[in-house]
């Protein structure tokens, strides 16, 4: 999981505020009661984005429930429920199980091994309910083994095959809007795989691990720029995708979205790129 997908709260409106934490907190619960406990553990913001978009374009009936978090006692919150929001639980699994899959084999982490183990039985219903989805996924995961085992220096290649991938769960299922959910799926998966491998270039390097970014250069401050460019390229294309969309509800969350809360994570890295440099942290540049 990615996680880079959400809002940025600082510029949302106080009901919308409230409203998006109710879908998130509604895919929170919608994990919990489909794939239990372990499945609650593997939330993510970007299947958030997907739970809103899909209900906002098809302007799904949804309902609105408060219950009793165990995670934070003490108050009731309120959740959305409704068919679209129980799908994007289930892509939110069948991709956790994938990247646990991936821990495991790549750093032959126990823990990781375990969490597959325990979602294996979740997965095989999805499998079952989404064969198209299932299958985008493990074509994904073969593909990006294939290339980072050939080390690859083309970023557009690895984060290519996430586009693909990404494009094939925002198609709930095949309608008049397809095509153009896929195209906004493709341009947001090679933003986020641009984005993850942008944020872990110096692990990977530091790790011997393969990373895309590493023909640009060996440290993040030394190729921002050339980054930022390839992002907003790929953002503005997703952007025009989602413009072609007849959305009415919920617009301004998902224009925040896109416009600014998928940048967060860029700025914070590029806050603290600076701020070490600043500060004299024994790298050159």
């Amino acid at each position: 999981m990615f996680g880079y997908i959400g809002v940025k709260r600082s510029e949302l409106k106080i009901k919308d505020d409230v409203l998006y934490r109710s879908f998130y907190c509604g895919l929170c619960h919608a994990l919990s009661r489909r794939h239990g406990l372990v499945g609650k553990g593997t939330l993510s913001y970007d299947m958030t984005f997907l739970a809103l978009l899909l209900t906002s374009l098809y302007e799904t009936e949804t309902r609105e429930d408060s219950i009793f978090c165990p995670v934070h006692p003490g108050r009731r919150h309120l959740i959305q429920e409704n068919p679209i929001i129980d799908y994007a639980a289930d892509m939110n699994l069948l991709l956790a199980y994938y990247n646990l899959l991936d821990d495991w084999q790549d750093e032959k982490n126990l823990l990781a091994r375990a969490g597959a183990g325990i979602l294996k039985k979740s997965l095989e219903k999805i499998s079952r309910s989404w064969p198209r989805q299932t299958q985008a996924v493990r074509d994904y995961v073969e593909s990006i083994a294939a290339l980072e085992k050939s080390g690859v220096p083309d970023p557009d290649a690895p984060a290519g095959a996430t586009g693909i991938m990404l494009g094939e769960l925002l198609v709930m299922e095949e309608d008049n809007w397809s095509e153009t959910l896929r195209r906004l799926g493709f341009y947001l998966g090679k933003f986020i795989y641009l984005m993850d491998a942008y944020e872990d270039l110096e692990k990977d390097i530091k790790k011997g691990g393969y990373n895309p970014w590493t023909g640009l250069g060996s440290r993040r401050i030394q190729i921002a720029d050339q980054v930022q460019e390839a992002l907003t390229l790929m953002l503005s294309e997703t952007c025009l995708a989602f413009e072609s969309l007849p959305i009415l509800l919920n617009e301004d969350i998902l224009r925040n979205i896109l416009y600014a809360g998928a940048w967060q994570k860029f700025d914070e890295i590029s806050l603290g790129d600076k701020t070490r440099k600043e500060g004299g942290d024994g790298h050159g540049v």
